[in-house]
């Protein structure tokens, strides 16, 4: 094999040549498999992006070249055996996809290498159809989700490789470490970044408060939970205004924990003017084609699907990724952004919109892992990741600049909410007075800084956020609130805001008593 440059790789074919990480990596596997001819599960981590088909396409055909001994690779979905299969074509090994037509193999037969999915290789073998007698070695694709167990009573004699970008289970009652013996831990992402093999991620972040979330059996939240939050027509206004802020014009690939939150994405795309597509499990194969083959084509195409795209989609031209969800899954987490990790010439970035607080969980996307850490402890790591409550009480909103400057003929134009609610309760008043002297300082703000009644209104617009923490800050002044009274605090506070405003500029009296709030 041929080790070469990223500058070279784009002009050559990527099946029959090697980057010189991919070659360390392949070394590093044989070694062990020369250790451990027998009974041995190796575990290999590379982060989404660096090749992994192409490592172990490579180790297949040497493997078989150098032991005369068949190899089973084995997959989770369909599109990944049809992908892996070409690839292995690509390194010149002819192979066999045992899929639902595939009944029973003649024994001997000619083919030195199979591609199959777990649930339908563990029929055949429970049937008694095939046999893996054969077979010297046996490598699983997308190791994290852990699926392969089962297969190990008709598998005594030969080796195990595992291949995943996150040595994490995807099943929090099994760790990785009980089921591989070792784990090898390739070129990190900030690496790949910094050698021009990955493109670098620019992230921003949205708060989103999600302590009205629900986590389900999975480990995960729950759907229905989630689309509660992420349907409403603030959430879909702070996805468009974050797209129209840092995404328009580029390719962008939404991710939604729902089914309908995707179609309300699509919905609100489709409102403001722009051209969008939806993709889901329920989408025949022909319409899926034609979806991603619009999507390809199409320079600034914007798509909104849920998960199935997190693996087996590989479209280098994207240049956004949107979280438009939140996840406890690390996995997922990495899975998703990497969708927009691929290098093309003049692509050496993309945008990340996280507004599911997934930053605050899992940190930036580039930044070390300690996998091996992980691998012998995932319980440790599991009980490390900070709750939402905690994430929200750490929150502390900075207005950016360019919404300073917009209230620019105002001061002070912050307030400190906690300190003037101790001041108010030294003094014997009431709680809601924080509430008054906070809408009245942003009634100034909207007043000062426009010359008419629509400017204030879209003033008042801009303090949305402000407005959303300064009242889960007063809430918590309260000790004790739920989650609905903050949520109608938010919107009485915002509607009063304009209501005032509206009757500044008209001079109407105000005759209702906004100490309702």
């Amino acid at each position: 094999m041929t080790i070469i440059t990223p500058t070279e790789q784009q002009e050559k074919s990527i099946g029959k040549l090697l980057y010189a990480y991919q070659h360390d990596a392949i070394e590093s596997v044989f070694h062990r498999l020369k250790d451990h001819p027998k009974r041995y599960n190796l575990l290999y981590q590379l982060p989404t992006g660096g090749g992994k088909t192409v490592i172990f396409s490579e180790i297949t055909r040497r493997y078989i070249r150098e032991t005369g001994k068949k190899v089973m690779i084995l997959t989770h979905r369909l599109e990944l055996c049809s992908q892996t299969s070409a690839m292995l074509e690509e390194f010149g090994v002819s192979n066999k996809i045992i899929n639902s037509a595939v009944k029973e193999l003649p024994v001997p037969n000619d083919f030195m290498c199979f591609v199959a999915m777990v649930e339908t290789l563990n029929n055949r073998l429970r049937d008694k159809m095939l046999s893996l007698d054969n077979i010297g070695l046996m490598i699983v694709d997308e190791a994290h989700y852990n699926s392969f167990g089962k297969l190990l009573r008709f598998y005594e004699k030969g080796v195990v490789l595992g291949v995943t970008a996150t040595p994490l289970s995807s099943d929090s009652t099994i760790r990785m470490r009980d089921t591989y013996d070792e784990l090898i831990v390739g070129e990190s992402i900030s690496s790949l970044v910094e050698k021009g093999f990955l493109a670098k991620a620019i992230t921003y972040h949205y708060h989103v408060g999600l302590t009205s979330l629900k986590v389900g059996r999975s480990g995960d939240y729950t759907v229905s939970s989630s689309e509660r939050l992420y349907n409403n027509h603030a959430m879909q206004d702070k996805l468009l205004a974050a797209y129209k802020e840092k995404c328009i014009g580029k390719k962008t690939l939404i991710f939604n924990n729902g089914i309908a939150t995707s179609q309300y994405v699509y919905a609100t795309f489709r409102e403001a003017g722009f051209d969008i597509r939806h993709l889901d499990h329920s989408h025949t194969a022909r319409e899926r084609r034609e979806i991603l083959d619009w999507f390809r084509d199409k320079p600034d195409a914007i798509l909104t699907s849920v998960s199935i795209l997190t693996t087996g989609f590989d479209e280098p031209t994207v240049e956004c990724i949107i979280l438009n969800r939140a996840t406890k899954s690390l996995t997922l987490y990495f899975q998703m952004i990497g969708r927009g990790s691929r290098v093309l010439p003049g692509k050496k970035e993309f945008i990340v919109i996280d507004l599911g607080n997934n930053l605050h969980r899992f940190g930036l996307w580039d930044e070390h892992v300690d996998w091996p850490a992980i691998f012998e402890n995932p319980e440790l790591f599991l009980e490390g990741i900070p709750s939402d409550e905690l994430i929200e009480r750490n929150y502390r909103y900075e207005m950016p600049e360019e919404i300073c400057k917009r209230f620019s003929k105002s001061d002070p134009i912050h307030m400190d909410v906690p300190a003037t609610h101790r001041e108010a309760m030294s003094r014997g008043q009431r709680p809601k007075v924080v509430i008054e002297q906070s809408l009245q300082q942003h009634v100034q703000m909207c007043m000062d800084n426009s010359d008419t009644l629509e400017e204030s209104l879209d003033l008042a617009d801009l303090l949305k956020e402000e407005i959303d923490y300064r009242i889960r800050i007063y809430a918590r002044c309260l000790s004790k609130t739920s989650e609905s009274y903050v949520k109608w605090l938010q919107d009485e506070y915002k509607r009063t805001l304009k209501v005032t405003l509206i009757r500044n500029a008209h001079h109407v009296p105000d005759l209702d008593n906004p100490g309702a709030l």
